[in-house]
């Protein structure tokens, strides 16, 4: 099938099979995804939680709108951010990019100040608000991903970030928790299954100039 025949068959599950789970290969292949994905800069602000541990995942239906999908999936994924972003994310990924590309200085110099200067004038909330844009990126990178792998997943924002970070103990990797994704498969019995999917028609969400 091919990418558009997939993403028709991607839907928000309402339910999981609880009898069935991701594969290493499966669970790597969105590992990788996540790491692959386009953020802003490259500087990957973002980090991923992957939980396959049902009494974690109990513990956060309560804080999740009393979502079952979170304890019924596979793994659950939580896209998080840094609580507190500085100019040493920046100094990190030039670091990076001179291990890796081996790129002198004179020439990763000026685009590394710019970045320094830039993050330096911003506050931590429109930091907060930048990352968290890049969190959506990941998210939709994720769900893409899966939709080809055959992965089922149900993206969810109905949370209580506040709780997750308190049961995952984020704190201690300076992280708060913004997007939330269950996957794995759907269940046989899923209402939403079998129905078709509502989408307006591509020329009425499209405009050709």
């Amino acid at each position: 099938m091919n990418s558009i025949e997939n993403l028709k068959w991607r839907y928000a599950v309402k339910k999981f099979d609880e009898n069935k789970s991701l594969s290493e290969a499966q669970i790597n292949t969105l590992k990788e995804a996540f790491n692959l994905t386009a953020t802003s800069y490259g500087l990957q602000p973002i980090k991923m939680v992957v939980i396959k541990n049902k009494e974690i995942q109990q513990r956060l239906v309560e804080h999740s709108w009393n979502q079952q999908q979170v304890v019924q999936t596979s793994h659950l994924l939580v896209i998080c951010i840094p609580k507190t972003y500085t100019e040493k994310e920046v100094e990190s990924y030039f670091d990076l990019v001179k291990e890796i590309r081996n790129t002198p200085d004179e020439i990763l110099n000026p685009f590394k100040e710019m970045l320094t200067s830039s993050i330096a004038s911003k506050t931590q909330e429109e930091l907060s608000s930048w990352n968290k844009n890049q969190a959506y990126i990941a998210l939709g990178n994720l769900m893409t991903v899966a939709a080809n792998e055959k992965i089922d997943s149900c993206p969810m924002e109905g949370f209580v970030p506040e709780k997750y970070d308190e049961i995952l103990e984020l704190d201690k990797h300076n992280l708060t928790s913004v997007l939330v994704l269950p996957v794995g498969f759907r269940a046989e019995d899923d209402y939403m299954k079998d129905l078709k999917k509502v989408r307006r028609k591509t020329e009425e969400v499209i405009i050709e100039l």
